[in-house]
């Protein structure tokens, strides 16, 4: 069996926080605005996992309104979700991301994102592809308001 979920989020960008993108934390006067780290594309990422499983989305385990999950790294979310999935037998097949911002150029950081959600994922990094975008100055993610992220994931069981 195979199973295809799709998985999307996007947070403001602000200054006084750290940028973590991927797991990776990025050199940036600002970063993403959240409950937890705002990881927008680990959240991606989490959100496609979880519905290929068919289990509703990633504010139904780990909403923002639990204070447990203040500051919670996105990274450890994740994990937690791929460990019942992989206890449900499924494994990855592959993943596609994207991540639309202006700024800063995700070109440097994208090997490391893929090494790690693939860490996360006891896969392969040729199984995760990343890759980034602007939105050419158009809209909140063109005039550096925030940063969107979007990901498909097949799982096969």
């Amino acid at each position: 069996m195979i199973r295809i979920g799709q998985g999307y989020d996007t947070h403001q960008l602000i200054e006084g926080r750290s940028l973590i993108i991927g797991g990776i934390t990025i050199p940036y006067e600002k970063g993403l605005l959240g409950h937890s780290d705002a990881d927008v594309l680990l959240h991606a990422v989490t959100d496609a996992v979880i519905g290929a499983t068919g289990k509703r989305d990633i504010g139904y385990f780990f909403p923002d309104t639990d204070v447990a999950y203040k500051d919670a790294n996105s990274a450890e979310l994740l994990s937690q979700v791929w460990q019942e999935v992989e206890k449900e037998g499924y494994r990855l097949g592959n993943i596609d991301c994207t991540i639309l911002a202006e700024k800063p150029k995700m070109a440097p950081y994208i090997e490391d994102m893929k090494k790690r959600i693939a860490e996360l994922l006891h896969a392969s990094s040729e199984q995760i592809n990343v890759k980034a975008t602007t939105s050419e100055k158009m809209g909140f993610v063109g005039r550096g308001e925030g940063i969107t992220s979007l990901a498909v994931v097949l799982l096969e069981k």
